[in-house]
């Protein structure tokens, strides 16, 4: 099953073009890669580039790809299609396509993306991305589209943005351990004094809630959240449309 994601961005169609068909631009706000290059060509051939993800401080894994076309529609829609494949033997995706449509829409832009690729490994592979890679990816491509929106809307940077989530991920994560430890050790109580007995009826209530908020809270609205992003399809009527599309371009 391939992936779906969608984003209403407040912007000007061409500003959204350049800040996701510019590589310079790109790798900037898109968590699942480093790098992007576009490769050499001669006049009349397709723009290939090239990808690479930086898995571990040593440890980076590159593919290459190529634009299949693109499409202006009457009504303002854009289309861009692309096939990606990497050689790298620990990359877990072999290869791939998608495509990525922007619908002009009110005082805004429906941002959206499908794509799917198949993994490596056999059997083990599968599972792996299943499990792993999949969740994985689709998530990363939410949190960036947000990221994204964050720097056409309201002019936050996406080095700002991966600040500012690494922050909130820290103030949530700290407040969940602090609770939780305060929850399991009933020692804690003895801090009140002589209302420990009352307390014990209303502190655990307190710390319950307090974890709850760690963990359910939206996120600040400088934060971007992949949560934010629609992951399925409006309706089933547009795939086979997108299908034909995909077709077309390549």
């Amino acid at each position: 099953m391939g992936l779906y994601i969608e984003a209403f961005i407040r912007a000007d169609l061409d500003d959204l073009w350049t800040h996701t068909q510019e590589p310079s631009q790109h790798q900037r706000w898109d968590l699942r890669f480093t790098e992007i290059d576009y490769l050499p060509r001669t006049e009349g051939e397709p723009q290939r580039f090239r990808y690479a993800t930086r898995v571990l401080p040593f440890l980076t894994i590159a593919g290459t790809g190529i634009s299949a076309g693109e499409r202006e529609r009457p009504d303002g829609t854009r289309t861009s299609a692309l096939r990606f494949a990497s050689r790298h033997p620990l990359s877990l995706l072999a290869e791939g396509s998608g495509y990525w449509r922007y619908v002009p829409d009110g005082d805004g832009v429906r941002f959206l993306t499908g794509y799917d690729y198949r993994p490596r490994w056999g059997a083990f592979g599968a599972l792996a991305d299943r499990l792993v890679l999949r969740p994985l990816m689709g998530w990363a491509t939410a949190w960036s589209f947000d990221r994204l929106r964050l720097w056409l809307e309201r002019g936050i940077t996406p080095e700002r943005a991966l600040l500012n989530w690494l922050a909130e991920m820290t103030v949530r994560a700290l407040t969940l351990t602090l609770a939780a430890t305060a929850l399991l050790k009933a020692s804690s109580l003895t801090l009140f004094g002589p209302f420990a007995p009352t307390m014990a009826y209303v502190y655990p209530l307190f710390l319950t809630l307090a974890i709850c908020a760690a963990l359910l809270k939206s996120p600040l609205a400088c934060t971007p959240a992949a949560r934010r992003c629609l992951r399925t399809p409006p309706t089933r009527a547009r795939a086979p449309r997108v299908l034909r599309t995909l077709k077309e371009l390549s």
